[in-house]
């Protein structure tokens, strides 16, 4: 993972001149909205530190929700109401941080799960500069929390996921209490792909990788037995969002395409083994694998698309393919004279062991030799540092 030097404090924002939106995003939300923020507008109106606006997200739902939301931006003052086509609560939050001139941008959910007195020390820290982004969370010491069985076991599951996989050091992701200093914003936002659940998530873990503080702020949490989020949809989202941030290099992705072609390799060995030698039947498996590993390569590796070169760069890997036959060979040939009995586990076991070392020359010949041109000329997302 890659080490990124220590960021000098945020300047800090007059206390008294700071500008805090708190979007509440919502989706078929007809029957709880009105109830939602008329209760968050008179916590803010009863003595909320910092001057604060209250937007309501509404994205294309089709329940009467945005009639709603409308009628209470008419009615309550520091409350407007913005309508998106497309649905996505990732979507919805970009837009209406983007579209604002606020230094502290909020979101929190419409059910208010969060108890709305953990907001002030949510943003203070934005303000005094002390952090760039605060979350809140129900893993710190000193958060109560309220919920059933199923939903705690599966946010642990899923923040022990982000820790393992997307090495995490924030204790609490799915939280939807979370703020974000404005200028923070603007430099992370074009880096989050996902319009959905995941959004949050990773502009988490592209702050932590920037170098930005995250402060985390112990919340009171009441599970809302009326959610209208779908559990199954939101974590299969999720895990497909965690998969493509840890897949997010070229390294990353060729090692999985290595794999799958080692796996499939040696296989295809043993499957040719019966009929042929091992000579043969390594070179007619090692070339069937080749061109798939190839063909992966450059799709999703180095991300190259179109036919374009596409004849030169399996040429040239086919030179590359040659250097991986004359590494497996020679260890086919060296067993066959320590060994001329060796079972074919152990030829298997010989193959891939030198597969492993011909998997670094692939990579570099690929990287520098056979995709570098066309890579260089194609436009890839930033990859998130390892």
């Amino acid at each position: 993972m890659a080490v990124t030097a220590p960021r000098p404090p945020a300047a800090a924002v007059d206390p008294t001149l700071a500008r805090v939106d708190i979007v509440v995003p919502v989706y078929n939300e007809r029957g709880g909205l009105a109830a939602s923020v008329r209760r968050l507008h008179a916590f803010l109106s009863s003595g909320f530190p910092y001057d604060w606006r209250i937007v309501i997200a509404d994205n294309a739902s089709t329940d009467g929700t945005l009639e709603i939301a409308r009628r209470l931006a008419s009615a309550l003052e520091r409350t407007e109401a913005i309508h998106l086509e497309r649905k996505g609560r990732g979507r919805a939050l970009r837009a209406a941080w983007s579209a604002s001139d606020a230094d502290v941008l909020c979101y929190m959910d419409v059910d208010l799960s969060t108890d709305l007195r953990a907001l002030a020390p949510l943003v203070a820290g934005l303000v005094s500069g002390h952090s760039e982004l605060a979350i809140g969370t129900r893993r710190a010491f000193g958060a109560r929390i309220v919920r059933g069985a199923r939903r705690e076991l599966i946010s642990r599951a899923y923040n022990r996921l982000l820790r393992t996989v997307l090495r995490a050091r924030f204790s609490d992701a799915q939280c939807g209490f979370k703020a974000i200093r404005a200028d923070a914003a603007r430099r992370l936002l074009p880096l989050v792909r996902d319009e959905g659940w995941f959004f949050d998530t990773e502009l988490l873990i592209a702050a932590q990788h920037a170098g930005l503080r995250i402060h985390e702020v112990a919340v009171d949490w009441t599970e809302d037995p009326d959610s209208r989020v779908d559990i199954l949809s939101a974590a299969l989202g999720d895990l497909r969002g965690v998969l493509r941030l840890r897949f997010a290099s070229a390294l990353a992705r060729f090692l999985a395409i290595g794999v799958a072609c080692t796996l499939t390799y040696a296989l295809l060995y043993l499957a040719l083994r019966g009929w042929l030698g091992p000579a043969a039947a390594n070179a007619v498996a090692l070339a069937l694998t080749a061109v798939a590993n190839t063909q992966a390569n450059r799709r999703l590796s180095f991300r190259i698309r179109g036919r374009a070169g596409l004849l030169r760069q399996h040429a040239v890997g086919g030179l590359v393919y040659l250097l991986t036959l004359g590494l497996t060979d020679g260890g086919l040939r060296l067993l066959g004279a320590l060994d001329p009995r060796a079972g074919r586990p152990l030829e298997v076991a010989v193959l891939l062991a030198t597969s492993l070392v011909a998997t670094g020359t692939r990579f570099v010949a690929l990287r520098s030799w056979v995709f570098a041109r066309r890579a260089e000329r194609s436009a890839t997302l930033p990859a998130i540092p390892r």
